[in-house]
């Protein structure tokens, strides 16, 4: 079992003084991170997306985040692949100096992108993305290891040329791939790339994924694997915030989730994030949050009797409360549910956009200094056994 965590550099009503201080408070969380016993870190890529995701030159992040680590492992989660937005040469070439850079600790995760607001900011339509994105994944390995690589596609030619420089890994980096919707769980498994679970639904939705996952990966055929080699891991993401104070804590992540869900709802066509903290009710908000997207998408008639898949196709998964926002004790009963559910990696969410800095840390040292350590003696007694 391997913890990490991700970065969105949310910003709650961003200005020229708090943006830089949020991105370097992002630097001072990874450090922290890899003092206090994470395997891993993740950086988003996202475009334009005001408040919600500031972190838009990932590769800038994370190699400067190399450059102040020594252990830890960096991973993109996620590039996003389309042509437009990262020409496939470039996507390798980039990967491969960071490779470099960190020592070997580079994980690839790949995407398609969000939203309109960041498609149409690249002139990318939403019927070539998928198709770029897997195109993009299947030359990435092959760049990376071919001492001359050539492409011809309906899609994009690219004549022969050296792609340099190279990784270190031996034979390249892991490969990830985002998944949200139950086929990316499936064509992952089905072709030896890594699971990244990103949704906020909890351990009964990674369970039903996780099968899809490993249904896959039992009947791919060693042909089918993308690179060199299987990554066949899940990373289920985690929201929390764990604090001594489980009042406190459950306050705190109640209410950086709202700011979650409505900094990237008004790139939906919602209103911008309230900027109200703690004078309201944040878990009843989002409740009702998650009532009136119900009656919205369905009807006050039909709530009673819509399907899991309607469910997640309306993203109201993002307004369940049940995370692990508590003390160690909550955390880690929490995680043990990820875990069963058939998780490998478990990625928190600390990084939401009301969250206070000193929260943030104190999380940080209450999972490294807990709830790591518990899950560490529970593999060692396992093993013994």
């Amino acid at each position: 079992m391997e913890f990490s965590m991700i970065f969105e550099a949310q910003i709650a009503g961003p200005t020229p003084e708090t943006e830089p201080q949020v991105i370097r408070e992002c630097v001072e969380q990874a450090v922290l991170a890899e003092e206090m016993g994470f395997d891993r870190i993740w950086a988003v890529e996202h475009h334009c997306l005001h408040q919600y995701a500031h972190m838009s030159a990932p590769e800038v992040f994370l190699s400067f985040v190399a450059g102040k680590t020594s252990r830890i492992r960096i991973g993109h989660a996620v590039m996003c692949l389309p042509f437009r937005y990262n020409h496939p040469i470039r996507a390798a070439e980039r990967t491969a100096m960071l490779d470099i850079l960190s020592e070997g600790r580079l994980d690839v995760g790949v995407g398609k992108g969000a939203t309109d607001e960041e498609l149409l900011a690249f002139g990318v339509g939403k019927d070539q993305v998928q198709a770029e994105m897997i195109e993009s994944l299947n030359m990435l390995p092959r760049m990376w290891q071919d001492e001359i690589f050539e492409h011809t596609s309906e899609l994009i030619n690219v004549p022969p040329r050296r792609i340099i420089p190279k990784p270190v890994q031996d034979p390249h980096p892991p490969l990830f791939l985002a998944c949200t919707r139950a086929e990316m769980f499936t064509y992952a498994g089905a072709h030896g790339i890594g699971a990244l679970a990103l949704g906020f639904a909890g351990p009964d939705d990674i369970a039903e994924k996780n099968k899809l996952y490993r249904d896959a990966i039992a009947s791919r055929s060693e042909d089918d694997v993308i690179g060199a080699f299987a990554n066949d891991k899940l990373v289920a993401l985690c929201p929390a915030i764990v604090l001594e104070d489980r009042d406190e804590a459950q306050k705190i992540g109640f209410r950086g989730q709202r700011f979650f869900v409505e900094s990237i709802a008004q790139w939906r066509g919602g209103p911008p994030p309230s900027t109200d903290l703690y004078d309201v009710d944040n878990e009843a908000a989002l409740l009702a949050m998650q009532q009136k997207t119900l009656e919205a998408n369905f009807g006050s008639e039909k709530i009673r009797s819509i399907s899991i898949d309607e469910v997640r196709s309306s993203g109201l998964q993002r307004y369940n409360v049940n995370q692990a926002y508590g003390n160690p004790s909550d955390a880690i009963a929490y995680i043990e549910r990820l875990i069963e559910a058939g998780a490998d990696e478990i990625m928190f969410l600390l990084q939401m956009g009301t969250v206070p800095q000193e929260a943030i840390l104190e999380s940080i040292r209450q999972i490294g200094q807990h709830v790591i350590p518990h899950f560490a003696k529970t593999r060692a007694a396992s093993a013994v056994g």
